[in-house]
């Protein structure tokens, strides 16, 4: 569900609290987001006393258990917030969010609300037992990333929000300057709205005012090798290396997945299912996608002279000559994930 459905829900008139919702997504301005409108509603809804539990696998989760079974001290309702930034509960852990999830099944406008605030989980971690009685038992909010091509739109509907506008060309320009990065760029969007009046926002007026807080991410680097965006990877690149990004982690972004996919071309090109191969290889939803264009785009027998490259430019970042490479180990290492990007169909 999303959040301003939910939202909208709660706020109607005769409307009941669920007594535990699950917020679970990687960007961390949704999720502060879809914490705060809850907490508003909940707050509403009178839930005046508030705990708050930043818990890991090595937490005394035992605290957590007594506040979510006892309610307030004072006698009013009691909203409890569990933030889980690792996903990975531990076997304690574990044990109490099966418990409350247990309690918390099928209770409405109870004396105890809970929101559970989790990153997005590998399938391993979804399929675990308590992450399944804390999806059975909740309302989940489950918080897709922005993606480049949706970000436009995402800045579109935030203007709007302060009834403000601006142009296509606007809306991508000011997407490009703070990719990988929504808090950035909704800090930007509030700065907007405080320097300029409502209407149609000067694209030159933009510029001059918006910083450039892009966040050129290693997983956005991938991701443009795979898709094919040869400018986007280029650029990105060049963010990466004027921030100071360390060598060693973008390789292994950038070499790791020229590994992977070598090993899935070379399975697949045996007769093996691609689904199966990718599957066992971990990779899933909009990775799997990007993956397969890749594969499509790429021809079997280059794969191998990749991954050699990918070698080659580790020894170049170590000091080491490589012949016929160039000395600059960026500007291999762009000719490296260039390799993937600009590579034609496969014959």
């Amino acid at each position: 569900m999303s959040v301003d459905r939910l939202i909208e829900t709660l706020s109607r008139p005769g409307a009941q609290l669920a007594a535990l919702y699950v917020v679970m997504g990687d960007d961390p301005l949704l999720t502060i987001e879809a914490a705060d409108a809850l907490r508003v509603v909940a707050k509403t809804a009178g839930y005046l006393d508030r705990a708050s539990f930043l818990m890991d696998a090595r937490s005394d989760w035992s605290a957590l258990g007594i506040s979510t079974q006892s309610g307030s001290l004072f006698g009013d309702k009691q909203l409890v917030e569990i933030a889980l930034p690792t996903g990975k509960p531990g076997k304690q852990g574990a044990d109490a969010l099966i418990g409350l999830a247990n309690r918390s099944k099928g209770v409405s406008d109870g004396e105890v609300l809970t929101i559970v605030s989790l990153p997005r989980l590998d399938k391993a971690s979804r399929d675990s037992k308590w992450a399944s009685a804390l999806f059975a038992a909740s309302t989940l909010l489950d918080l897709p990333n922005v993606e480049r091509t949706h970000l436009p739109k995402w800045i579109e509907q935030r203007l709007a929000r302060q009834k403000q506008k601006a142009e296509p060309a606007t809306l991508e320009w000011l997407a490009d300057k703070v990719e990988g990065n929504l808090l950035a760029a909704h800090q930007e969007i509030l700065k907007l709205g405080l320097l300029f009046d409502e209407g149609p926002l000067p694209a030159e007026a933009v510029q001059q005012a918006v910083m450039n807080v892009a966040r050129y991410n290693i997983y956005g680097l991938r991701d443009a090798m795979l898709i094919g965006d040869v400018p986007r990877l280029v650029r990105i690149m060049d963010g990466l290396k004027a921030e100071g990004e360390a060598l060693p982690l973008v390789l292994w972004a950038i070499g790791e997945e020229i590994r992977t996919l070598a090993r899935i071309s070379q399975a697949s090109a045996t007769g093996q299912d691609l689904s199966s191969v990718l599957r066992s290889q971990r990779m899933f939803g909009a990775h799997e996608t990007l993956a397969r264009q890749a594969l499509a785009r790429v021809a079997a027998r280059n794969w191998p002279a990749a991954v050699q490259h990918a070698h080659e430019v580790d020894r170049l970042i170590k000091g080491l000559q490589v012949p016929g490479r160039l000395q600059d180990p960026w500007e291999e290492m762009t000719r490296l994930a260039m390799r993937v990007a600009a590579a034609g169909t496969r014959s």
